[in-house]
């Protein structure tokens, strides 16, 4: 009567519920990887043992002969996986087994669901953190034992994957986790093989991991190597081997797109085995995830998310470090090896941005890979790295108004500049169709200028810390006023503007009277060839793009009027100056102003301050051009 008090059935987070019933049914090619992600949870809960141990003297005896135990049974069709970890309580097994806790669960749900489709679903098991949820592919019944290490409670978790879990008392003589899964039967056309046959676990072991820091043992013998596989000749390692030791640190399923391998010798002596991945992961911009390379220290392992190791744009690089110079004393390791951290940063740093160089010039098709998977965090480093920012801006690839679906580099818009004008423009915004039809980008289109689209929101956040590339200044387009005699070389050109200035001026002044709410000046435009108008800002003004940058952050960006620049041989604008000459207290040209404001803005991608009111002057004057008998009206703007 104890026993059923104290059970208790919990049911599972909502989301969990729709990964189980799809892991269950969804057709996988590889129900093997469910072993990889045990083992790999087993290989963790030593991992975090030991680095407890290090500052917990009531752990110090813990670690002896650390080991992963597989156990088959054939009679009664279970297997079971044991590890002497750091094992769990039971608020631990309701938060890691009852729940997903990982970030992109609904991502991971819509590519499940796609998993018969094309897509390839043993790659999203361990990408999304969902490794244990992959026993119920191959079980109809998991059981899970475990015992917190310095604890003396056991619980037992219990599921049958049918949307809850039991949990209840249980005995374990000593610390760790056992999960014993009760098999489903084998049946080779769904590919769900017996996975009590010894055959079967040797091939699985040393196929997915060989490489793991403990031994996995079956009886008496032990499946895996347990080698260091950075610390091997490269000659004895296939590149098969290096793949699938990039799947047990990353779980990635998918290839690396570049491996590093690298020996430091000098002031800080150590080992990297570095892999850039060829996917971003989904949590790539959540900031409180685990991410950074596994440290060791003399081929023990130290920590597993050690982001002291590469600075923080570089936190897509997977791999591990191994040093022989630092101190197996973690409790103290940052302050008293801070130094040493540092040297190693720096060096690991530079050995990426030159491998990072090297695929750029050498294999330009896999660089292209990547800089979409991964430019717009390496370019965080332009404003966060200052040593390096030369080296980075020579890495960095954009799109711009000659280049087509090409990508350009700094070097390749600067050899194209011609003349004594040592400027690269670019234009910034949120979509790269919108700037390409913008209309401060006329005057350079027809003068063969190039410009940059920065369609990032980092962009805006580095070209504050970015004065120019090599000896050329970086110009916004869209900022301050352009010397058309200066683009285009030609005094005539300078001598025209001089009298379009004379003969606009009233307009101006009365467009800036009657847009005050709205607009800080009105000038000529040195960029505008077919549009009437566009709004730029003061060369120290932030841009809308910066202030939305602001917003999602939670901050609000300081409010600052734009720029209205006007096309002076634009026939709208000639048709407002003749109707302010006639008519300067019309209506109608009151009407016109606030069209034109709204005009530009509309052109670059923004909405007037006063949409409504926009959309209810254009709405009236379509009504007065379309109503019977208005085919007669002429006005100074039509003439």
């Amino acid at each position: 009567m104890s026993e059923v008090r104290s059970r208790e059935h919990l049911n599972f987070q909502a989301e969990a519920k729709q990964v189980l019933d799809l892991m269950i049914h969804a057709v996988y090619s590889n129900k093997d990887v469910f072993l990889r992600e045990l083992i790999s949870n087993a290989s963790d809960a030593l991992d975090k043992l030991r680095l407890e141990s290090l500052t917990n003297e009531a752990l110090r005896d813990a670690v002896q002969s650390p080991a992963i135990t597989l156990e088959r049974d054939s009679e009664n069709r279970t297997l079971s996986v044991f590890d002497n970890g750091i094992g769990m309580t039971k608020d631990e097994m309701i938060r890691y087994l009852g729940t997903i806790a990982k970030s992109g669960t609904k991502e991971f749900l819509r590519l499940l669901k796609e998993a018969g489709r094309g897509s390839d679903p043993e790659a999203l098991i361990g990408q999304f953190g969902v490794g244990f949820y992959a026993s119920f592919m191959v079980a109809d019944r998991v059981t899970v034992i475990s015992r917190k290490a310095g604890t003396s409670e056991t619980w037992k978790w219990e599921s049958e994957g049918n949307g809850g879990f039991t949990l209840e008392p249980a005995e374990r003589d000593s610390f760790g986790t056992t999960v014993t899964l009760h098999l489903r039967p084998a049946d080779e056309e769904d590919g769900l093989r017996d996975y009590t046959e010894e055959w079967v676990l040797k091939e699985i072991v040393r196929k997915y991991s060989d490489f793991v820091a403990y031994p996995i043992r079956l009886g008496q013998e032990t499946l895996n190597s347990m080698k260091a596989i950075w610390a091997r000749p490269k000659s004895e390692v296939k590149d098969a081997d290096y793949d699938e030791f990039y799947r047990h640190i990353s779980h990635d399923w998918n290839p690396p797109l570049k491996r590093i391998a690298w020996k430091a010798e000098g002031a800080v002596t150590f080992d990297a085995l570095l892999f850039i991945p060829s996917k971003a992961p989904l949590d790539l911009f959540i900031r409180d995830v685990d991410r950074g390379l596994q440290l060791y220290v003399k081929r023990v392992f130290i920590k597993g998310d050690c982001r002291e190791l590469l600075p923080d744009y570089l936190r897509f690089i997977r791999g591990v470090v191994d040093s022989e110079d630092l101190s197996l004393n973690m409790s103290r390791e940052i302050l008293q090896q801070n130094r040493q951290m540092e040297l190693i940063q720096a060096g690991l740093t530079r050995r990426i941005l030159s491998a990072l160089d090297e695929m750029r010039t050498t294999d330009p098709q896999s660089y292209r890979t990547f800089w979409k998977e991964f430019g717009r965090v390496l370019k965080e480093g332009l404003f966060l790295d200052g040593k390096n920012r030369e080296k980075l801006l020579e890495l960095c690839l954009f799109k711009s108004s000659i280049s087509g679906e090409e990508w350009v580099s700094l070097e390749e818009a600067a050899s194209r500049v011609n003349g004594d004008r040592k400027e690269i423009f670019y234009l910034l915004g949120e979509d790269r169709s919108v700037l390409e039809k913008s209309p401060v980008l006329e005057a350079f289109r027809s003068r063969g200028i190039e410009v940059l689209f920065m369609t990032d929101p980092v962009d805006e956040i580095w070209l504050q810390a970015v004065d120019g590339f090599r000896e050329y200044r970086l110009r916004n387009a869209a900022k301050g006023d352009l010397d058309l005699e200066s683009l285009s070389g030609k005094e005539a050109d300078r001598k025209e503007r001089d009298e379009a200035e004379k003969r606009l001026r009233p307009l101006m002044d009365y467009l800036k009277n009657r847009l005050a709410s709205s607009i800080r000046e009105v000038r000529l435009s040195g960029r505008l060839t077919d549009s009437p108008a566009c709004l730029v800002q003061d060369e120290r003004d932030p841009s809308p793009q910066f202030a939305k940058v602001l917003a999602s952050l939670g901050r609000e960006a300081p409010q600052t009027l734009r720029i209205l620049e006007i096309n002076p041989v634009h026939p709208i604008i000639g048709g407002m100056a003749k109707m302010l000459e006639e008519s300067p207290a019309s209506a109608t040209l009151e009407t016109y102003a606030e069209l034109l404001y709204g005009i530009a803005a509309l052109a670059e991608g923004s909405l007037p301050q006063d949409a409504p009111g926009f959309s209810r002057r254009l709405a009236d004057l379509l009504r007065e051009k379309v109503e019977p008998g208005s085919g007669s009206r002429k006005d100074a703007l039509s003439e």
